[in-house]
């Protein structure tokens, strides 16, 4: 079977693949809500949905540092990756043995074609129709008219932001803000001081990949007294595999927080 990969790169590989690694935690997920359980021999250390996966499935390291040697024992006939989560020069080597799928996801678009391609690639096409097509209804029924005006925090020590040119950003967008750094690219490091020039209503500070806390709030305050500075659940935000269904309700409860 060939197929398109999000890079718009040609891959090979089986009718349908039996031993599957997945080198990223949102997709990981995605496999299985498909029932892929006899189908995934490896994930990372980071792929921490389904529980009892993490638990037993093989650990090939990272997102970013795989134990090669490891993914060589698996024998995978599929691995399945990300421009933006694994690291380049590995996917590189990996794709010279393997079939390697990448994703490149910036968009809720990008989203659903992932999900209904990995669904064809798996073999649960049906299964993946369904699931976009539930995704799509949930977000297509949001409406917010007043647009918050928002910095997204993912990093201390330095302090990062995410910024435009990200899924974060999108689903900011979708959930009713207006990204304060949206004329930034990616996520680049930012300072207090810039946070209080662009003097958000509300500052997010996300529960990955740096687990923010309440006792990280004074900084924050202290820049912008007037902004209203709240936890928010990362992985509602950033994960683009079925974790969505919960995204849209999430986001409208949020808002009502306010």
């Amino acid at each position: 079977m060939k197929i398109k990969d999000q890079l718009n790169r040609n891959i090979d590989m089986p009718e349908t693949p039996k031993r599957i690694i997945s080198l990223v935690p949102s997709q990981t997920e995605l496999l299985y809500y498909l029932g892929l359980e006899n189908e995934i021999v490896g994930i990372t250390k980071f792929c921490v949905h389904p529980v009892h996966w993490y638990k037993t499935k093989t650990k090939v390291g990272g997102t970013k540092q795989y134990k090669l040697e490891i993914i060589d024992r698996l024998k995978p006939d599929l691995i399945i990756a990300n421009k933006e989560e694994n690291d380049q020069q590995q996917i590189e080597y990996l794709a010279e043995r393997y079939p390697v799928w990448i994703s490149d996801i910036q968009t809720l678009d990008d989203a659903f074609n992932m999900i209904l391609t990995i669904g064809t690639l798996v073999d649960k096409k049906e299964d993946a129709q369904n699931l976009a097509k539930i995704l799509k209804m949930r977000f297509s029924n949001l409406n917010f008219i007043k647009k918050h005006r928002v910095a997204y925090f993912i990093w201390r020590k330095p302090y990062m932001i995410a910024a435009n040119d990200t899924f974060i950003n999108e689903m900011l967008k979708v959930a009713g803000y207006e990204n304060v750094f949206g004329k930034l690219s990616r996520y680049p490091e930012v300072s207090l001081e810039q946070l209080r020039e662009c003097n958000p209503a509300v500052i997010f500070l996300s529960s990955e990949p740096y687990p923010f806390k309440e006792k990280h709030f004074d900084d924050f305050k202290n820049a912008c007294p007037n902004a209203i500075v709240k936890l928010v659940d990362g992985e509602l935000f950033s994960w683009y595999g079925n974790r969505l269904l919960k995204s849209a309700d999430y986001f409208e409860g949020l808002k009502k927080s306010f």
